[in-house]
């Protein structure tokens, strides 16, 4: 594509990005958008839409979202820091907005209509916020005098408070355990950590005591007999005859039942028409994404890199298991998207940007670079 005498910064970016790791990203792309003509023409028949309506839609945003994911990993870690707290900013405020102008289903106030689609601003805070707290956490090592903890402490409990607000509590828990990955790859002690494991324990249980919400849930979970477990109970008969080999793509017949089957749902769909085999090929897509993306972290010497791409893969992989949880009744039922496979274009783009990210901080720079980078004052990096 390039040669390694060409000094343009795409090819620059060709010879330094991680391209295995880019590939797997690319796949599940589109592997998404192949799941998306699978599942989504039974939701657009419900609503009286064009049969491809989504598919169009999910065509599209996965065009941006392969611009922004090209754009981001050409990014320096230094405009990556100024761009997630940017990011990060804007969508926080646009989260305060959604309270007061948001529209509500489901009894949640989650998203803006912006006239081009409905916009899910906690989807970007998630990523801006893991890169955040890295840089937090990595400026704690370099200057004892910031009260970098203190801050990151803070930076977690605004993002939740407005999350517990809107109410999302699935979204909530994902940024606790994303807030607690970084805690732990900073080296902090066992004790800090098994505070944050009590705490986190605290705040579910305050949660099914005071929110009838979260305590349908839980109890349709643990005890699905004496609740409606139509979701999941659906999910699982997909599963069922669908086998090892599936239906055979576009004859999958519970999709047409299954609420949710081009967002939330959309694996049981994947394992109705294309079979088990194939669902555990989108787990290996995910684990390889998971697993590269930490094996570049520990080959880092920057403390802000390894941090991020820790944070930023561990929110990736966790969104996936619950997500895939779900589908398989492993746990309560819970709106999240599969990264990448769901439809949904705030779900796309925030993804797109936080893989990118990953993928510009673990490009191969010489060493030298690095380090000369952290040793550099706050001013210049």
């Amino acid at each position: 594509m390039f040669a390694r005498t060409d000094r343009g910064l795409l090819a620059d970016w060709w010879w330094t990005v991680d391209k295995t790791l880019l590939a797997a990203l690319v796949v599940l792309m589109f592997g998404g958008l192949v799941l998306s003509l699978a599942g989504s023409p039974p939701v657009a028949d419900k609503l009286g839409l064009d049969p491809f309506h989504f598919v169009y839609r999910h065509a599209i945003f996965l065009v941006a979202a392969l611009g922004v994911l090209i754009a981001t990993s050409l990014m320096s870690a230094r405009m990556i820091r100024r761009t997630a707290l940017a990011v990060f900013l804007v969508s926080a405020a646009l989260m305060a907005l959604t309270l007061v102008a948001g529209f509500e289903i489901k009894g949640a106030r989650r998203w803006l209509d912006i006239g081009v689609f409905a916009l899910q601003p906690s989807e970007f805070v998630k990523p801006a916020f893991a890169v955040l707290v890295a840089w937090l956490f990595s400026e704690a090592e370099h200057r004892p005098d910031m009260p970098a903890h203190l801050i990151a402490v803070g930076l977690v409990g605004l993002v939740v408070a407005l999350l517990v607000l809107q109410p999302d509590f699935g979204q909530t828990m994902l940024i606790m355990l994303v807030w607690g990955a970084i805690f732990f790859a900073a080296g902090m002690s066992w004790r800090w950590i098994a505070t944050l494991g009590v705490v986190g324990i605290g705040g579910i249980v305050t949660a099914y005591a005071a929110i009838p919400h979260v305590r349908s849930r839980i109890d349709r979970f643990l005890n699905p007999g004496n609740h409606d477990t139509y979701q999941t109970d659906t999910a699982i008969e997909a599963f069922l005859r669908g086998g090892w080999l599936g239906q055979g793509p576009g004859e999958g017949t519970v999709k047409r039942v299954l609420p949710d089957s081009h967002t939330d749902f959309v694996f049981a769909v994947a394992a109705e028409e294309f079979g088990v085999i194939v669902c555990l090929i989108i787990v290996a897509l995910f684990g390889f994404v998971v697993l590269r993306g930490l094996y570049r972290a520990l080959g880092e010497d920057d403390d802000f890199s390894r941090l991020a791409v820790t944070g930023l893969v561990a929110l990736f992989g966790i969104q996936s298991l619950i997500n895939m949880g779900v589908n398989l009744s492993l746990l309560p039922a819970k709106g999240m998207t599969l990264p990448f496979i769901s439809y949904g274009g705030s779900s796309l783009l925030s993804l797109a940007y936080g893989m990118g990210m990953v993928l510009a901080l673990t490009r191969r720079r010489p060493r030298g670079v690095t380090r000369l980078a952290v040793g550099m004052p706050m001013a210049m990096r």
